[in-house]
């Protein structure tokens, strides 16, 4: 299901302009891409914040309703009060359906309390990535991407390469080698424990 908010044209710019509107409980933003040209906006500072805290705001294709028209964005960067929980300023990029796009997404790690290592073998995961730099058509854009933590033995790793990524979906990698996703760390006194579980057996 898509996320979906209205918004309406900001016509006034600049620094001043965009105080008043905080005042009044507006963000101001802008929309911006797919050969067209920027359009500023205004969006409405509590039905945001609310959106921003949901993980899925983030790595999803959303629909703005200006003046009764929608646009299919997706989320490009917030900027946030210093000590404030106040959004200052919103910008999205549009997108087009027959166009890859470059988006972040969460990943989702599954079966860490069952998974051996920690269970029995004294150890702790330790989660090197959160998210995944993806290229994929808007279409099949994942809201997450899961990793599967059962069979990570003591010591080992998972690596991006070892993920199972969604049909249409490609990791962006910059840079060189296989980056690690997740680790088996074992604990301070978590290999005598270990040791003893296997001599007792």
């Amino acid at each position: 299901m898509q996320i979906e908010f209205k918004a309406t044209q900001r016509v006034e710019q600049g620094t001043g302009a965009s105080r008043r509107l905080r005042r009044a409980g507006q963000i101001p933003g802008i929309i911006y891409g797919a050969d067209a040209d920027a359009q500023a906006i205004t969006v409405d500072h509590n039905e945001l914040y609310h959106l921003l805290k949901k993980e899925t705001f983030h790595a999803s294709v959303l629909g703005i309703e200006i003046e009764g028209a929608k646009q299919t964005v997706v989320l490009r960067d917030v900027q946030w009060h210093p000590y404030k929980q106040q959004v200052l300023h919103l910008d999205f990029q549009r997108v087009d359906a027959g166009h890859k796009l470059h988006l972040k997404v969460p990943l989702h790690f599954i079966n860490n309390d069952t998974n051996p290592a920690v269970k029995l073998g004294g150890c702790m995961i330790s989660h090197t990535m959160t998210e995944l730099d993806v290229a994929c058509l808007p279409a099949n854009l994942p809201e997450f991407i899961e990793v599967d933590l059962q069979t990570l033995e003591a010591g080992q790793s998972i690596h991006v390469s070892q993920l199972n990524l969604p049909e249409g979906v490609e990791v962006v990698h910059h840079g060189e080698g296989d980056p690690v996703v997740a680790t088996a760390l074992m604990v301070k006194g978590g290999a005598a424990e270990a040791a003893e579980g296997e001599a007792a057996a």
